[in-house]
């Protein structure tokens, strides 16, 4: 089945190249072989043209917050993406920058003698402006493919305030737009679209990485972060798709129940992958949808209701889990893709920046500068085990993971300080984080997507208050602070 039009966007207008020698796939985003839109398009260009497929998988090292952790997750999937492309006979270049600004030119060398490239469409973060500027650059007809989420982001509209504006609107258009990704798209290939030649001049300008690099041998070499380890579990679709496995099997049906809980290991686990487009979302959508036989096609008489339980006509703990993976997790996409000032503080709702800008100059009890709210140097047992968790595995609870935003609004000079250190530290150590998701928990903190709470208070003014002491009376905190509070030193 072809790629629904709506998730395709011509950013470089130019004719198809006659005489070309390949396509070339530019996977910046969807990094991934199976539930790949983009992969499914850049294979129907190749069938059609009778030409083969390269896949050119770079990895900067200049992005914002480059470390050991991040670039680790990443050639995990790199090495995990090169078994699965040479089985299918599909020409796969991973590409590796030593240095800041060294792979410069290497896509327009792969692009010169393209037919038509094809990439992927990323909201937030450094890809919109690589591809606008890969747009504007390159002589060869660049295609966009948007893999992003279960709704299309185009078919959102704009930017919205609210889940629950955004489950109305979904629940009205939904039916219309769930065309699936193939799950095997490498599967039966013709020879003509397989074997591609990568030409000289790149191999010797560009040298592809080795399968050591892409094993983690040489990381120690690269000018990336190498305080922030990489974590105990791996990146790449086999691992991501094992967790998918084991969360369906083992912790869904607790989830809508027992996801709060700091000790139930009741969450999914999976947003690392979705970020790095190891995982798809329609993976995910299918993996909870097969655990009931459920099939798309039932939601053809759905009548838009708002709600955010049964909708779907899943089980309850299905239903608390698609609201996660679909509704927030969307909504924070579809901000990202409409709003150029998604990360920024004036991006608030009104009432909120009000609220905090009216509360700026209260005083505050506790205040800790960036480096001692890193080095979990508080007065708050509850809130330091959050962040060791965080530096330690690179995520956070859930919910804790709101608990230890608020108490950095509280802590902050400022709610622009706040903000900062929000950004700091999660991007920093979240392997998760610089997703749109994560910048819809960041701001979430200070009131994006929430309304205004009573009573008004000191900081806070109308903001969404939480607190350590609260969390502690509501939920079993017992074993989670005995695993991340710091051990008693040994006589």
């Amino acid at each position: 089945m072809a790629v629904p039009l709506e998730r395709v966007q011509v950013v470089g207008d130019r004719p198809l190249r006659g005489g070309a020698t390949h396509v070339l796939y530019w996977m910046i985003a969807a990094r991934r072989p199976r539930h790949n839109f983009a992969l499914d398009h850049a294979l129907d260009h190749a069938r059609a043209l009778g030409l083969p497929l390269i896949v050119l998988e770079p990895l900067r090292v200049g992005y914002g917050w480059a470390s050991d952790r991040l670039h680790r997750f990443v050639l995990d999937g790199m090495a995990a993406n090169a078994a699965a492309f040479a089985a299918a006979g599909v020409t796969y270049y991973p590409y590796v920058e030593p240095a800041p600004g060294a792979g410069r030119g290497l896509l327009a060398a792969l692009a010169a003698r393209a037919a038509v490239v094809i990439t992927d469409l990323q909201p937030g973060f450094f890809q919109p402006r690589m591809v606008a500027a890969a747009a504007a650059r390159l002589d060869a007809r660049l295609e966009q493919v948007d893999s992003a989420g279960l709704l299309p982001l185009s078919a959102h509209g704009r930017a919205f305030a609210t889940a629950a504006a955004f489950r109305w609107h979904w629940q009205k258009i939904l039916g219309a737009h769930l065309t699936m990704p193939a799950a095997a798209p490498l599967e039966r290939l013709p020879a003509s679209v397989r074997d591609a030649t990568i030409p000289a001049a790149v191999v010797r300008g560009w040298p592809a990485a080795t399968a050591a690099l892409l094993a983690g041998d040489g990381l120690d070499r690269l000018p990336i972060d190498h305080q922030v380890r990489p974590v105990d579990y791996r990146g790449g679709i086999d691992a991501a798709e094992a967790t998918l496995a084991d969360f369906v099997r083992a912790r869904l049906p607790r989830y809508a129940d027992e996801r709060s809980e700091p000790s139930a290991d009741a969450q999914s686990n999976l947003s690392p992958y979705l970020h790095f487009g190891h995982l798809g979302a329609h993976a995910v959508a299918e993996a909870v949808w097969r655990t009931t036989s459920w099939t798309p096609a039932v939601i053809a008489s759905h009548r838009a209701t708002g709600s955010r339980d049964g909708w779907w006509g899943l089980p309850r703990a299905a239903e608390a889990f698609m609201d996660e993976l679909f509704t927030w997790r969307e909504l924070g996409y579809g901000f990202c893709h409409h709003r150029a000032d998604y990360d920024r503080y004036e991006s608030l709702p009104p009432w909120a920046l009000a609220t905090l800008d009216a509360h700026a100059a209260d005083p505050r009890p506790h205040r800790y500068a960036v480096a001692e709210l890193e080095a979990a140097a508080t007065h708050d047992p509850l809130w330091n085990a959050a962040q060791r968790e965080l530096v330690a595995t690179g995520r956070i609870h859930n919910y804790l993971r709101m608990v230890w935003g608020k108490k950095i609004l509280e802590w902050s000079p400022s709610p622009r300080a706040a903000l900062a250190a929000l950004i700091e530290l999660n991007n920093k150590y979240a392997v998760d984080g610089r997703d749109p998701n994560s910048y819809s928990g960041i701001f979430w903190t200070l009131g994006r997507f929430d309304r205004p709470w009573g009573p008004e208070r000191a900081i806070f003014g109308t903001v969404r208050y939480m607190s350590s002491e609260n969390t502690a009376r509501k939920l079993r905190v017992k074993p989670y602070l005995a695993r991340w509070s710091p051990q008693p030193a040994l006589l």
